[in-house]
């Protein structure tokens, strides 16, 4: 009985109802951006699949890693905050805890994968040529393997999942540490392979970048090659992935300092209202990769440009407005058609009922009496008879 009311108690919100409200109210937002944006994202992808770039490949992997995180955590998290405490059980905290490593572990992971990839594009181009989209196939698959590691170590006891310091969500168990040398070895682990090593690599290789793009910027401009525009889209990647990266470790980090000041420092110091906004910019990562792609990546913006132009032009085809219209415009036709089967002509050039033959007659020279005739309009052919004809037998030419 005792157990059972201290496990209800752990799953108690220790922060205020009031900021429990707002960070479900925060999170409900980040929820139908990431998915809006995630999902508009792989939709261009796919559209555009059969010309992607092998570093491409590593954008797609973080908005499916994104995605994931959407679905798995956002759900859970917002009526547990609207509750003011943790409603799904034990169980579904340790799964629950266990996606958000899985797939925040993938994006840190893809992201450090993706920097090497420009890096190694852009330092060494001889080797990069080479980086084929098979390649990066395979280091994607190494990307979800890396991440798994870690992910499932705590369900092998490796570590531990349990409930936030604020009591709504559910992580590791930062706290462990203090009394467990299993957890100290995998929080060690995990802030070493998973925060340091990563952010090193990430910074080393964009800072490489830089120096090798500032020491050949003068020969570029001075010999302008053939692959000037492959330099160039590559130049965009490079740009586009440093600012991903800088959001993702930007909103990550925080979530870092309060972790490990909680597992190496005295956790009772940590208020758990501080752990409440790190996780609040953790999961604003969702977010960032499909706004920057999207809105600064031309051939993506291009794409999604004819793809939502193409989805206007069937909702206005299908809409009950254009069948008068095309009723109209089908009436305004045949009235068209009569009015140039009954043209009259005196003799002079016209737009479209000119008689050729009288043309012809008159460039051969043959001079021919002026007479009002009418060109017939009969099938898909023009008949040219005289006024007498068409007064005389009306019946016979219609």
């Amino acid at each position: 009985m005792g157990n059972a009311s201290e496990a209800s108690d752990i799953f108690l919100s220790k922060i205020s109802k009031e900021h429990d409200i707002l960070i479900g109210s925060i999170y409900s937002v980040f929820c139908l951006l990431s998915l809006a944006g995630n999902c508009i994202l792989l939709l261009v992808a796919y559209h555009k699949r059969s010309m992607l770039k092998p570093a491409e490949f590593f954008i797609i992997n973080l908005s499916i890693s994104d995605l994931g995180m959407t679905l798995t955590l956002f759900p859970l998290a917002i009526p547990s905050s609207f509750s003011h405490r943790w409603l799904f059980g034990e169980i579904t905290c340790q799964l629950y805890a266990m996606c958000g490593v899985l797939f925040g572990l993938c994006s840190l992971t893809n992201l450090t994968a993706l920097s090497l990839v420009c890096c190694l594009k852009v330092c060494f181009p001889n080797h990069g040529s080479r980086f084929s989209s098979s390649h990066a196939r395979l280091l994607v698959v190494g990307v979800w393997c890396y991440a798994s590691v870690f992910a499932v170590g705590p369900l092998v006891q490796w570590g531990h999942y349990g409930p936030e310091p604020y009591g709504t969500a559910c992580c590791i168990d930062w706290r462990a540490p203090n009394h467990e040398l299993s957890s100290l070895s995998y929080i060690v682990c995990l802030f070493f392979f998973c925060y340091v090593l990563p952010c090193a690599t990430i910074i080393l290789s964009y800072t490489c970048i830089l120096m090798t793009v500032r020491g050949s910027r003068q020969a570029i401009q001075q010999h302008v090659s053939p692959q000037t525009k492959t330099a160039n889209a590559h130049s965009l990647i490079v740009k586009l992935s440093v600012a991903v990266c800088i959001g993702f470790l930007g909103a990550w980090s925080p979530y870092a300092i309060v972790a490990m000041w909680a597992a190496f420092g005295d956790a009772t110091w940590v208020p758990p209202d501080a752990f409440a906004i790190a996780a609040i910019l953790a999961k604003s990562s969702t977010i960032y990769n499909p706004v920057v792609y999207l809105l600064c990546k031309p051939n993506f913006r291009e794409c999604l440009y004819k793809d939502t132009s193409t989805l206007r032009q069937r909702i206005y085809r299908g809409s009950p407005q254009s069948e008068p219209r095309e009723r109209f415009g089908g009436t305004s036709q045949r009235h068209k058609d009569l009015s140039i089967s009954t043209r009259l002509s005196n003799g002079q050039q016209d737009s479209y009922g000119t008689c050729l033959h009288c043309a012809d007659d008159a460039e051969r020279g043959h001079v021919t009496t002026s007479q009002r005739t009418a060109c017939i309009l009969t099938g898909s052919t023009f008949t040219e008879v005289t006024v007498g004809q068409l007064s005389a037998a009306p019946a016979d030419l219609l």
